[in-house]
């Protein structure tokens, strides 16, 4: 497996509204994140910026990649668009994080 982080930005004011999405997450996009290998993920918030940060175990760059053009994913991300930065194409503006230490 290879470890994916991330960090994406929530507007102002909108952690629970954030929250309430996820813990709605819909079972297709469940099973297209695990189609697309990913798992173990999870989400941290951090109430100081306002900062998302994700962790992802995902099998390969390139299965992963393919997500993106998931109908799944592109519904995910209209619904989330209002509450979140975003590109052009509703996707959340997304920076990978360089890891620097990990312990087994």
């Amino acid at each position: 497996m290879i470890r994916h982080s991330f960090k994406m930005k929530l507007y102002e004011g909108q952690e629970q509204e954030y929250i309430k999405r996820y813990n709605q997450l819909w079972n297709n996009m469940k099973d297209a994140i695990h189609k697309c290998g990913g798992s173990n993920y999870s989400i941290f918030f951090d109430n100081e910026t306002n900062i998302l940060y994700g962790y992802i175990e995902i099998e390969s760059e390139e299965k992963w990649a393919s997500i993106n053009q998931s109908q799944e994913c592109k519904k995910w991300w209209d619904f989330m668009k209002d509450i979140m930065e975003t590109n052009e194409d509703n996707s959340p503006v997304s920076s990978k994080l360089k890891e620097v230490f990990n312990l087994n």
